[in-house]
């Protein structure tokens, strides 16, 4: 059976069309290195749930804390339980 032909159609809206000849290369670069930001684009699925970026800070930093004290627990446990495999052997 033959597949009825298909047109290609340019996605792009008409008003979203850019002129690459006035496109600036780098516009935001010096302003982010010297600020010493770092862009991260977040999944879609994440991004519905930090309204902006200092509540993606907070979070992280809550998670690096807690990683931090859960390291400490197991560094803990594991240095006993070393010791007391090491013992019966």
């Amino acid at each position: 059976m033959k597949q009825p032909s298909r047109q290609v159609r340019d996605a792009l809206r008409p008003e979203y069309t850019i002129d690459y000849a006035k496109a600036e290369r780098g516009k935001y670069q010096r302003r982010l290195s010297e600020t010493g930001r770092n862009v991260v684009v977040l999944d879609p699925d994440v991004y519905k749930f930090f309204k902006d970026s200092r509540s993606v800070n907070e979070t992280l930093r809550a998670v690096l804390a807690l990683a931090s004290a859960t390291n400490r627990l197991t560094d803990r446990r594991s240095r006993g339980r070393k010791s007391a495999t090491t013992t019966s052997s």
